[in-house]
């Protein structure tokens, strides 16, 4: 598995387009694969917000994640998150979404940002595992969702990209 820049490997964004719209049709029922698609470019950046990054295998898409100035509507006062954090159903517990938040956090403190926010609902668990704490419970279009915060660990090295084989 590689970690890059989406802007580095933005055809791998429509292999991952159908497994979002799936995923989150429950709350954007009419979203379609153009907005999808129209997110993803705008997220097609090194050094400015939004940056996002596509894990893979060769030419096969994993996964993705984002850093963004802000996530939540009505939270703006919280900068920046992580956001946008997806594996594709067939790629899950192999440690992708570990090592895609664990760029991004990189990418956060590089640029000297002390405290990184995200939102989730149900996926509590697998970010306490990563060093997040909960902030508060908040309510996201009708669902309970936990806000989450991370202050880096300073004496661990950061990590840009992250390899591993498959066996």
């Amino acid at each position: 598995m590689r970690i890059s820049y989406l802007a580095d490997r933005p055809e791998l964004a429509a292999q991952l387009i159908p497994g979002l719209l799936e995923h989150w049709s429950y709350i954007f029922p009419n979203q379609t694969a153009a907005d999808r698609a129209a997110k993803f470019r705008a997220h097609l950046n090194r050094d400015k917000l939004p940056i996002a990054w596509v894990a893979h295998d060769g030419d096969t898409a994993l996964g993705t994640a984002a850093l963004r100035k802000f996530d939540l509507e009505g939270r703006e006062d919280l900068s920046p998150w992580l956001g946008g954090v997806f594996v594709l159903p067939s790629q899950r517990r192999r440690g992708v979404a570990s090592a895609l938040c664990r760029v991004v956090e990189g990418k956060a403190y590089d640029q000297g940002l002390s405290r990184l926010f995200l939102f989730t609902h149900g996926q509590e668990a697998l970010y306490k595992r990563l060093g997040w704490s909960t902030l508060e419970a908040t309510m996201w279009h009708g669902h309970s969702c936990s806000i989450m915060s991370k202050v880096p660990d300073l004496s661990r090295p950061v990590i840009h990209c992250r390899f591993t084989t498959q066996e």
